[in-house]
């Protein structure tokens, strides 16, 4: 693996999103303007804003990271700009690497603007430190990103990669514990939620905005995320095909 190949593939992706301001607007305005949204939506019950609001810190990230970066990827396969950069002598985890820092600086940004705008100007209020929901919502873009790069591979047309959108994103989003108890659902889908890896970022979010800290089985959760994201790496490494020039 190279640092250098890394960081170059991560500056390029960098700018070609610098000249796309209307990718730039959908990832920093539009969770913005959900989250305002939903505050005005509960606006004289302000108990479930704060009970909901900051879990979504990171749901919303995680679904708009996992749509761009399938995107974009599907875009480096199918224009040819991937089946040119695997030509040369770079390891497939460089590019992916790259891609991953890119997105996730990307996802940084995104997290901490609405992060920002939710416990400051919107009055959020969650039992933990500020900078811990940040951080967990950032760990939640760059889920959303392994996966979207990782899914991209099976897509071979825009279409069909926001069709992941309800296939993949939705039911996690479903069954994760946000809208009820997953003790609550009937026991084959509590089983089925375990296998997603967004149950364990809502976990978490859900444990430092309520009770104040990660604990034990907090941490374990944080493990169980950043296990996903490097395995949904890996993995998309794999349906990288090297050319030969």
């Amino acid at each position: 693996m190279s640092l250098a190949a890394a960081g170059g593939t991560s500056v390029r992706v960098l700018m070609q999103l610098r000249r796309d301001p209307r990718t730039i607007a959908l990832l920093l305005a539009v969770p913005c303007l959900l989250v305002t949204l939903l505050k005005y939506v509960f606006v004289g019950q302000p108990a479930i804003f704060d009970r909901i609001g900051g879990p979504l810190l990171g749901l919303f990230p995680f679904s708009m990271m996992f749509l761009v970066a399938s995107i974009t990827m599907l875009r480096e396969r199918t224009s040819g700009t991937l089946e040119r950069l695997m030509t040369l002598p770079l390891h497939k985890l460089d590019l992916l690497i790259g891609y991953g820092v890119a997105f996730g600086l990307i996802g940084a940004v995104q997290a901490t603007v609405v992060s920002a705008l939710a416990l400051g100007a919107l009055d959020l209020h969650v039992a933990g430190p500020a900078w811990a929901v940040g951080a967990l919502a950032v760990t939640n873009a760059l889920l959303g990103m392994s996966l979207g790069l990782l899914l991209s591979a099976f897509a071979r047309t825009e279409f069909q990669a926001v069709e992941f959108m309800p296939a993949v994103v939705f039911p996690q989003l479903i069954l994760c514990g946000l809208l009820a108890p997953r003790a609550a659902m009937a026991r084959p889908l509590e089983l089925l939620s375990y296998c997603f890896p967004l149950t364990y970022a809502y976990d978490a979010l859900d444990r430092i905005t309520h009770d104040g800290t990660l604990g034990a089985a907090g941490l374990l959760d944080v493990v169980l995320v950043l296990t996903a994201i490097g395995a949904a790496l890996a993995l998309g490494a794999a349906t990288l095909r090297r050319r030969t020039a």
